[in-house]
């Protein structure tokens, strides 16, 4: 490939035609609308074999579509939730599967539809004010059904009753999720205990162990489970609610605390499931006594009482209030005063 390089009076070939710029000139400030190119005919224009093979592809993709919604109402009732991580695992993948086939249907059924039966004639349209007369609101409501003439969808039987079909059936995934609760567990004061006891001894999670307060440092942080999780047969869900994350300040550091006594020596511990959507907060940042939130970036103060510095939750993290006992080994006071996570309708703040 070889370059030349020639002067500014030297005309220049772009794109087929000669451009001749001289020193002092300027291009033009506008360049005439060189139109559309010619038009060309698809296959489903001119064959009508291809606008059949057309129009049966799309009833197939809303087909899916049905198929679709089917199998996720079809899991909704066939996998039962018994709180174990399998069951969970299995219930989201059906449903996700599900609703992304008759979500991925009912979307690329309408694009084929438009791009291979649908007029492709190029047309342009000069910009104007926004607001509109009684005239041009006609003219739009004119072109919506020329727009719907031009789908055929009047004469193609099949074609239409795919598209009702499975238009009709998609909002089974959103309504049945929403009605099929009822008649099931309602009590929500669930939601406002944990499994944190007085007593219970603060342990390292995986592992179980007992935390001395001796043997936390300053700066260190621990994730914390109550003692015994593992042994017990709660639901996974209440076993979620309990972790915590355990870090030891200096005591100069606290700025305040959100209930004078839930701290010991500068030794702090607060829910780990964040109050915007219940995600896992655990990134701590030691020189600003930061805890970041993964999924949204809310950002929480641990020298001031978890308040929230940054993001989009609202409440800080409730703190857990704790001691230690005869041995020197950390223990909570109770639970914690304040439901942990995310909003519900029975939440006061």
């Amino acid at each position: 490939m070889s370059t030349t390089h020639g002067n500014a009076d030297e005309p220049r070939d772009i794109g087929g035609q000669d451009l001749v710029l001289r020193q002092g000139e300027h291009g033009p400030d506008r360049f005439e609308n060189p139109g559309f190119g010619p038009h060309r005919p698809r296959r489903s224009d001119v064959e009508p074999e291809a606008n059949k093979r057309a129009e049966r592809q799309v009833v197939a993709l809303f087909a899916i579509s049905v198929l679709g919604t089917v199998g996720f109402v079809v899991a909704y009732f066939a996998i039962p939730l018994d709180g174990t991580v399998g069951s969970i695992r299995a219930s989201n993948l059906s449903l996700g599967l599900g609703l992304a086939f008759a979500l991925l249907g009912i979307g690329t059924a309408a694009v084929h539809w438009a791009k291979s039966l649908m007029n492709d004639h190029e047309q342009a349209e000069d910009r104007h004010a926004q607001a509109s007369n009684a005239q041009e609101r006609q003219e739009a409501v004119a072109a919506l059904q020329d727009g719907a003439k031009d789908s055929a969808i009047g004469r193609r039987g099949v074609l239409k009753g795919a598209l009702v079909s499975s238009l009709a059936l998609f909002p089974l995934t959103i309504v049945l999720p929403l009605v099929g609760e009822v008649g099931e567990d309602w009590n929500v004061s669930k939601f406002k205990r944990t499994m944190w006891t007085r007593g219970k001894k603060l342990t390292t999670d995986p592992t179980g162990r007992p935390i001395k307060a001796a043997d936390v440092t300053i700066g260190s942080v621990v994730h914390v489970i109550p003692e015994g999780l593992e042994e017990t047969e709660a639901p996974l869900d209440e076993k979620a609610k309990a972790v915590v994350l355990l870090v030891r300040l200096d005591p100069r550091d606290i700025k305040s605390e959100q209930h004078e006594g839930f701290s010991y020596d500068g030794i702090v511990a607060f829910s780990k499931i964040c109050t915007h959507v219940g995600c896992p907060v655990a990134l701590y940042e030691q020189q600003t006594h930061h805890l970041l939130c993964p999924c949204h970036q809310s950002t929480f103060d641990v020298a001031d009482g978890a308040k929230v510095v940054f993001g989009p939750a609202k409440r800080p993290l409730p703190q857990l209030p704790i001691t230690v006992d005869d041995e020197g080994y950390l223990v909570a006071q109770g639970d914690f005063t304040e439901p942990v996570g995310p909003s519900f309708w029975e939440r006061l703040a």
